[in-house]
């Protein structure tokens, strides 16, 4: 763990701004109008373009204004910079999201495009201080109508754009935009590399470019998904979400370990992050198969959400390995410490036995503060649970929980049979050292 501290940290001196260009291509210099109404697709495309023909390329600038459009694609050479005031609004007609064959939820199918997208590049940089706004109410307002009228209807029964997609890139920069009501999750990075995250405002809960507040849940609004991507760090990023704030994701099903198209999630470093409503603060899974080390660590979580959240598919096989959370402060009413449990939802076994799955080597450590009030905390505000339904299909082995000093309502940590070499070292709940 010391030697993969190391290696971050020194990943982490790269820089992560915008690097010089050779020109600002602004898009209403292509046509775009900044009225909140035109579609400025085909003009902010023109602008990417011609900043790409150009020599050296060139950084595409959107100024002050509220620009509507559909998915645009950044190119070899060319940034995306969002100057103060400006909004890239997404627009609401699906359609202008065209439909291609991409990754999503741990395969690939047709799908509509994100709101913007790099693909197959080097040296992305997309930049604030901006905003980027997937204007996603009317795709939520959907998703929940059709699955009133069915309850069993999946999360992709209902098209929706992500905010950002990058696939299959290097040397990714994004940097200080704020990401707001994606109509999926906010930014998508998939067979990525070397890549820094830094100063986001994300969220799905607050008001709208509009000014409206939501008043319903934004389902799918994952802040982050990490998937099949190696050197990745997010640092001084601010979540709130109504899904999990970054989500570490592979592939899924009983043979995921021999798709060649999921690589490991490796070398993740989470740092000095606010964590304000999600689901979960780092979430593996649901689809994924193997995560090696992950460093989470500075951070606060002032929201109702599990810490440590891994979810374990009975039909996949899964290996979560070399986990660090550390120097963590909560002061949330209510959430868990740690979820460890099976995920259910939309599991498909296709005929195979229920495979093996393993966590090792997860480290909790140095966590102060409250889920709630002290004396007032519902069934669900705790430590939480280390796979305590579960039998014969998951392995947990050592896992630590070290130097934690906590007010829960539920002290007590469920744990089931399959976990091995649980260690406690000076942990206090609600004044009272810990004991097994």
């Amino acid at each position: 763990m010391k030697s993969l501290i190391a290696i971050l940290t020194i990943f982490t001196l790269a820089p992560a701004v915008l690097r010089a260009e050779a020109r600002d291509f602004l898009i209403t210099e292509s046509g775009a109008v900044g009225d909140g109404k035109t579609l400025n697709t085909a003009a902010i495309q023109r602008a990417i373009d011609k900043a790409a023909a150009s020599e050296g390329g060139g950084r595409v600038v959107a100024p002050a204004g509220v620009f509507r459009s559909g998915s645009i694609f950044l190119k070899e050479g060319v940034a995306l910079w969002l100057d103060k005031d400006a909004v890239l609004l997404g627009s609401t007609d699906i359609a202008d999201y065209p439909k291609r064959d991409t990754r999503i939820e741990g395969h690939v199918e047709s799908w509509p495009m994100a709101l913007v997208n790099a693909q197959n590049m080097k040296h992305v940089r997309i930049g604030g201080p901006g905003k980027i706004d997937g204007n996603g109410m009317p795709f939520w307002t959907e998703f929940w109508r059709r699955r009133r009228k069915d309850p069993k209807v999946t999360n992709l029964a209902v098209e929706r754009p992500r905010l950002i997609f990058i696939d299959t890139c290097a040397d990714v920069r994004v940097s200080d935009v704020v990401l707001r009501n994606s109509g999926f999750w906010h930014l998508h990075l998939y067979r990525c590399r070397d890549v820094v995250i830094d100063g986001l405002d994300i969220s799905s809960t607050e008001a709208t470019s509009t000014g409206a507040t939501p008043r319903l849940r934004a389902p799918s609004t994952d802040g982050i998904d990490i998937d099949s991507s190696q050197n990745v760090t997010v640092r001084r990023c601010r979540f709130a979400v109504d899904d999990d704030c970054i989500a570490l994701k592979g592939s899924k099903g009983p043979l995921a370990d021999r798709d060649a198209s999921s690589p490991p999630v490796e070398n993740v470093l989470v740092e000095k992050c606010v964590f304000v409503a999600g689901a979960g603060v780092v979430t593996f899974g649901s689809e994924a198969t193997v995560v090696r080390g992950v460093i989470v660590r500075d951070c606060d979580v002032n929201g109702r959400m599990s810490v440590v959240r891994l979810k374990l598919r009975p039909d996949t096989p899964q290996t979560y390995e070399n986990i660090l959370y550390e120097n963590i402060r909560l002061g949330a009413n209510g959430g868990a410490v740690i979820s460890a449990r099976p995920w259910l939802q939309f599991f498909d076994l296709q005929g195979q036995k229920p495979p093996m799955s393993v966590v090792r080597n997860l480290t909790v450590r140095n966590v102060s503060g409250a889920f709630g009030s002290f004396g007032t905390l519902g069934a669900n505000a705790g430590a939480g649970e280390l796979a305590g339904e579960t039998a014969g299909k998951y392995t947990i082995d050592g896992v630590v929980f070290e130097n934690l000093d906590l007010r829960l309502g539920q002290p007590r940590l469920s744990a089931g049979p399959m976990v091995r070499n649980l260690q406690m070292r000076n942990v206090k709940i609600n004044g009272e050292e810990y004991k097994k």
